[in-house]
């Protein structure tokens, strides 16, 4: 795995397939990523601005779309269930 670290010295980058880890410095509040394996995850990640005292952050993500069902057009929404719901699926009263 080729490694390259253009802006912060020793703070290496991993060019690939590898997870983005976003970290947040403690001492300047400055929020970075890092692509790492994942056996890597729980490493020290240094700041770029040379402070140790560093968090991981739990990242989200978002996916915004229709889902399509194969020839582009959007999938139909399911149908209501045949019951009233409930405990019993409707049938208790």
């Amino acid at each position: 795995m080729e490694m390259s670290s253009p802006l912060w010295g020793d703070a290496p980058t991993y060019n690939g397939r590898v997870p983005r880890y976003e970290y947040r410095c403690r001492d300047c509040e400055h929020t970075f990523e890092l692509n790492r394996p994942m056996a890597d995850s729980g490493a020290p990640a240094p700041c770029p601005f040379g402070h140790t005292d560093t968090v991981k952050l739990l990242s989200t993500i978002s996916v915004v779309g229709a889902a399509t069902s194969g020839g582009g057009a959007p999938r139909p929404a399911a149908p209501p269930p045949a019951m009233g719901g409930g405990c019993c699926g409707g049938a208790c009263h």
